[in-house]
């Protein structure tokens, strides 16, 4: 693979990071219900590190002679993580979050695969440390989904 499938792979990266801050500000916003509270502080404790991700993920493109994308260049994918018509709808979020820790994992393992072909170790490290933020996340999350289904 070439620098170029690396360049491309941190910008899809840089954009997921932005979109997920947007759906979880405006789920946690949103949301309904005392059940809905722990699910909210997690979402809003989660944004910050979202958008620290993206910041290195951007700094990351600026040190590779590339940019990240802005908002001209932006297409919204994450449809599942969209806020529910019903705010106490909390089981709809947490597997919108789940969806998109997926895709995010889906993405920082392409990304690894793809600086170590590149021999880039600066990028392979960068999402190595950041795969390992998405996966906690996703146990986090898995662990509400079976809290959900219980009831």
């Amino acid at each position: 693979m070439s620098s170029e499938t690396v360049i491309d792979l941190l910008r899809k990266a840089y954009a997921d990071e932005i979109e997920t801050v947007m759906n979880y500000q405006t789920n946690a916003i949103v949301l309904d219900g005392v059940r809905a509270e722990e699910i909210k502080e997690s979402l809003q404790a989660d944004i910050q590190e979202e958008l620290g991700h993206a910041e290195q993920l951007g700094n990351r493109l600026k040190q590779l002679d590339s940019r990240p994308p802005s908002s001209a260049d932006f297409v919204a994918r994450q449809d599942s993580l969209q806020p529910p018509e019903d705010s106490t709808d909390v089981l709809s979020v947490i597997r919108g979050v789940l969806d998109a820790e997926e895709d995010a994992i889906d993405t920082y393992r392409s990304l690894i695969d793809a600086a170590e072909a590149a021999d880039d170790p600066v990028t392979e490290d960068l999402a190595v440390t950041i795969l390992a933020d998405e996966e906690a996340h996703r146990t986090e999350f898995r662990g509400f989904e079976k809290e959900y289904q219980t009831d």
